[in-house]
């Protein structure tokens, strides 16, 4: 049996970006369903921050990390969607992409198209994937038509730039907010239709004042705790509000009997790992975001690299909001 050796990301317990040890692993032959990758760049993301904090706690020891692009090196049985030697992404679970090479489920992983590079396919499946299920799937009573106004938060960030880009491609309005002006540019740039920096303006009342009162058909909002509460009053009648991430802290428990005086307003919780479950599922997410990138409707925009073993670094710079569009890790 082959056994290789593979620098990997480690956490024994939750806590900072300190607890992320770099670590010699043995990897070996995949089972049935399986796949071995040689990866060639690794994507960050948010949830990768909540798994090593322990905001969605974790069995430990755990090596860390949801995405990654790299080379095939060896399938298991029943596996017939990739070969040895196929150029390959994935967004997946478990866990464990913060490595050189490791043993996966194959499910998840999709043949990366020759027009995309890796450094690409390792930044867009999970941020790309997440911007499909919320534009695509994740829509209000009647849909999104274009000329709709939607309200998008955290615009700057990896999923917020593939949104603007991809809302403008459907035609809608989307209102982008960010923390900073240079952030708010950047959406505008990307597509945003309005931008509103939530550090000196009143999004609530900005939403209001471009929508003519009427308000949004849908907020999507992975912030969390700060923007919860004036998100709601965004909505229109009958309004969805689709929550995906905690950025700023989870939400704190509130009574569905407010949803009614607000609008008769709809909430939902979505995580990605629901939408990819299955591999029809994944494919056909995944061919949807291949598509929109090949056209270049929508562009990848990596402006952060770290070295493998420079990744406590990376989750400093990630937490602390200094990041803009995607991150990835190189080997």
């Amino acid at each position: 049996m082959t056994q290789i050796t593979s620098r990997a990301i480690h956490i024994s317990q939750h806590g900072g970006p300190e607890q992320l040890s770099l670590v010699q692993v043995t990897v070996g032959e995949p089972g049935p369903g399986e796949i071995r990758i040689r990866h060639k760049a690794v994507g960050l993301n948010f949830i990768d921050v909540y798994q090593r904090s322990g905001l969605y706690p974790m069995n430990l020891p755990m090596q860390l990390g949801m995405e990654a692009s790299g080379v095939v090196e060896a399938v298991g049985e029943g596996v017939t969607h990739l070969q040895v030697g196929d150029r390959a992404a994935y967004a997946s679970q478990p866990p464990g992409s913060y490595c050189e090479v490791r043993v996966m489920p194959a499910k998840c992983v999709c043949k990366l198209p020759d027009g995309i590079g890796f450094d690409t396919g390792a930044a867009m499946m999970l941020k790309g994937l997440t911007a499909q299920y919320l534009l695509r799937r994740t829509l209000p009573q009647g849909g999104l038509n274009p000329g709709d106004f939607v309200l998008f938060h955290a615009a700057a960030g990896g999923v917020g730039l593939i949104a603007c880009q991809w809302a403008k491609a459907l035609g809608l309005q989307l209102i982008g907010t960010a923390g900073s002006d240079a952030k708010c540019a950047l959406a505008k740039e990307h597509g945003a239709a309005h931008v509103i920096n939530y550090a000196t303006e009143d999004f609530q009342a900005r939403v209001k004042e471009i929508t003519g009162g009427r308000g949004v058909k849908v907020v999507y909002d992975s912030v969390g705790k700060d923007t919860w509460d004036k998100s709601l009053d965004c909505l229109a009648p009958f309004g969805l509000m689709a929550s995906f991430g905690n950025a700023s802290g989870p939400v704190a428990p509130f009574s569905p009997g407010i949803l009614g005086p607000k609008g008769s307003i709809y909430v939902t919780r979505q995580t990605l790992f629901t939408h990819i479950a299955t591999r029809e599922s994944t494919q056909a997410m995944a061919d949807e975001l291949f598509a929109v990138v090949l056209s270049g409707a929508v562009k990848i925009r990596i402006d952060q690299r770290f070295a493998l073993e420079d990744v406590q670094a990376a989750h400093r710079a990630l937490e602390a909001r200094q990041t803009t569009g995607c991150t990835i890790l190189t080997l």
